[in-house]
């Protein structure tokens, strides 16, 4: 008999561990997803998304001042599939993380490179796209500059944006020229256009719209990338249901064919938007 009142007592107190670990581990999910971004923008009922309008086709402004773009499409279809509304904040490219960190916004839909530098500072869903870097050059370089390597000697001066992957692999590829950074990709690319360098390195997309829509004649596109980027939403770390969401969500455009069309608008049909923006 006593001993089968130390088994029950024994089994009880199990039972009682047992709930009470349950009931800490519901505690701690619960408190995790009310810290999390997702729970705060549903309840808030709005999604601020972080971007800097000036990259084609992701994110630009229309002539009458409105944020278009690949990015801002996206970022439409997030909002409407969280069930709110969708808030674009214009952020200098140089603060866009600092911005991120202090919580200006609840993501950055920018065409952001994933980088580990970038890392180590905030995560990032899963690649939506795929960049690399191209050349845009001064119209006197026609059929003698044919590779970006030519380009690396103190004899030339490119330019670049500020901050971008561009900058940084004009750094470090062309570390023999003269190197001059900007605060826009207009200005920088204007620069060659005038004369003033002789070549602007910049992502693939934006290039090759940029000389499709205001280059021709004036520049000449070296159009074969030389690196290699992957570009991510990027949101604050230690969020593992936001991060869940995001990439769930990523894979459903792919797959119902919202994605594809979005990207056929911006990056193919160009004429249908460009009269917008110039």
């Amino acid at each position: 008999m006593k001993r089968f009142l130390v088994f029950l007592m024994s089994v009880v107190a199990l039972v009682l561990f047992s709930t009470s670990a349950v009931t800490h581990a519901s505690d701690l999910n619960l408190k995790l997803w009310q810290s999390s971004t997702l729970y705060k923008i549903v309840h808030r009922g709005v999604l601020k998304v972080g971007l800097n309008a000036g990259y084609m086709p992701f994110e630009m402004r229309s002539r009458s001042g409105q944020i278009i773009g690949f990015d801002v499409d996206i970022a439409n279809a997030m909002a409407k599939a969280m069930g709110v509304k969708l808030k674009l904040i214009n952020t200098d490219w140089d603060g866009i993380i600092p911005a991120l960190l202090t919580n200006k916004f609840d993501i950055i839909i920018s065409g952001m490179t994933i980088t580990q530098k970038r890392n180590l500072k905030v995560n990032f869903a899963d690649p939506y796209y795929v960049v690399g870097q191209t050349i845009l050059l001064n119209k006197k370089w026609k059929g003698k500059i044919t590779d970006y390597k030519q380009l690396n000697s103190s004899k030339f001066t490119i330019t670049g944006m500020l901050g971008t992957t561009g900058d940084i692999a004009a750094k470090k590829y062309l570390s023999k020229a003269k190197l001059e950074s900007f605060g826009t990709e207009e200005e920088a690319v204007m620069q060659v256009i005038q004369g003033r360098a002789d070549a602007f390195v910049y992502d693939e997309p934006y290039n090759a719209i940029f000389y499709a829509t205001k280059g021709k004649g004036k520049l000449v596109f070296l159009d074969k990338p030389f690196t290699y980027e992957p570009l991510g939403w990027a949101i604050r770390k230690g969020d593992p249901d936001f991060l869940n969401w995001l990439n769930n969500f990523l894979r459903e455009i792919k797959h119902d064919g919202s994605y594809e069309k979005m990207r056929k608008k911006w990056f193919i049909d160009v004429q249908s938007w460009k009269k917008q923006v110039q």
